[in-house]
């Protein structure tokens, strides 16, 4: 199939695995440590387990998996907040499918539904408008969540109800930016990320210019990267050599889909509709500043946290749960106490267990069972 097969070619893979074992055994005998290489987007955390890409490098490349997937960084408090919504008799909820089983501290929203509230599952915020349409009588709530890849179709959903005037429509808004959790994760004292695969997604609406902070302030490269398999191992070779080079960069290994400019019609949607919160609370994380947006005063209308009287509590995860020092790449998911036990798919104590691009996910769904308990116990995790 073309635009895919040639991006999964074995032979072509194997020369890129050789590249990159040649510099990075160049780097290791020079450093003598192992490069610590972070992939922010689950989806690139996805293609990486499912394709075996962790078990073609040598063991001085460890990857980290970060914090990039807007599902796994919900706090419970703002599901909290979305179970109430859903079970006012008023309302139908709306929410994308991987949202449906993340764990608050009472309910998910699949057990709020079970227990007679009306949520439905949608693929677009057009999908919730349409249920507006045809129910004028009842309040449809879109559980808006995302980073910059899905603000747009928000943004512009909001300008289409506005200009429809459907006063029955309304956003529980909770999309992200990427940039600051960069900037956090750099200013950590645990960080140890040598260098950065940035999301190809989130670069194809706001290009290339917002990632230059991170080479020009922290001196770290970057290269915005796909999502294939040979997406990932060409962009880890450009990191390595960069690293080898002495110098960095941002580089657009993706550039087949994304332009150094981004996408000007969905930022200008983005910057009508949006402004930035002073801080959001990320799951795990803690408050970041400027992490997070809301709806601006001119469509307060179609805004649900406007509307709708909300706890919005700050509650913390199961002292058990370990996801914020994995979502920060201080430990990998199988050294986590929980993992793979109390926490599991059908039954996650985290968010990271929950979405298929949570690395715990990846690592239950796709790691090899039987080597994970072998690291466990050869590491003292209790099993």
């Amino acid at each position: 199939m073309k635009y895919v097969d040639e991006f999964r070619d074995p032979e072509r893979a194997a020369a890129l695995q050789q590249r990159i074992k040649h510099l990075a055994a160049q780097i290791f005998a020079r450093r003598g440590r192992p490069l610590q290489l972070m992939e922010f987007c689950g989806g690139h955390t996805h293609t990486i387990f499912r394709y075996g890409i962790e078990q073609l490098l040598p063991d001085s490349i460890e990857l980290v998996h970060g914090p990039g997937c807007p599902v796994c960084v919900l706090p419970r408090g703002r599901v909290d907040d979305c179970v109430a919504l859903a079970q006012r008799p008023e309302v139908i909820f709306t929410t994308f499918g991987d949202a449906m089983r993340v764990p608050g501290s009472r309910q998910s929203l699949l057990e709020a539904k079970a227990a007679g509230a009306d949520v439905r599952m949608v693929y677009s915020p057009l999908d919730a408008l349409a249920l507006a349409r045809k129910h004028p009588s009842r309040e449809v709530i879109f559980f808006a969540l995302g980073f910059e890849t899905t603000m747009p179709s928000t943004a512009l959903t909001v300008l289409r109800a506005a200009g429809e005037n459907i006063g029955n429509f309304s956003l529980f808004c909770n999309h992200i930016t990427t940039v600051p959790t960069i900037k956090a994760i750099l200013d950590s004292a645990d960080m140890k990320i040598d260098g950065f695969l940035a999301p190809g997604h989130v670069s194809m609406v706001v290009g290339e210019t917002p990632f230059h902070f991170v080479c020009d302030h922290y001196h770290k490269p970057l290269v915005i990267t796909g999502f294939e398999p040979l997406d990932i191992l060409q962009s880890l070779w450009m990191l390595l050599r960069q690293i080898h080079g002495g110098y960095c960069s941002v580089e657009n290994q993706y550039s087949r889909v994304v332009a150094s400019g981004g996408n000007d019609a969905g930022l200008n949607a983005i910057h009508q509709v949006f402004e930035l919160r002073e801080y959001f609370e990320w799951r795990g994380l803690g408050s970041i500043d400027h992490s997070g947006v809301r709806i601006r005063e001119q469509y307060a209308a179609f805004d649900a946290e406007r509307k709708f009287s909300l706890v919005n509590l700050q509650i913390a995860d199961p002292k058990s749960c370990q996801c914020g020092e994995v979502l920060k790449g201080v430990i990998r998911p199988w050294q986590c106490k929980v993992f793979g036990e109390q926490c599991n798919p059908q039954k996650p104590l985290g968010a990271l267990m929950v979405s298929s691009e949570g690395a715990c996910a990846a690592y239950y769904n796709f790691g090899d069972q039987q080597a994970l308990i072998r690291l466990r116990e050869e590491n003292g995790v209790s099993v």
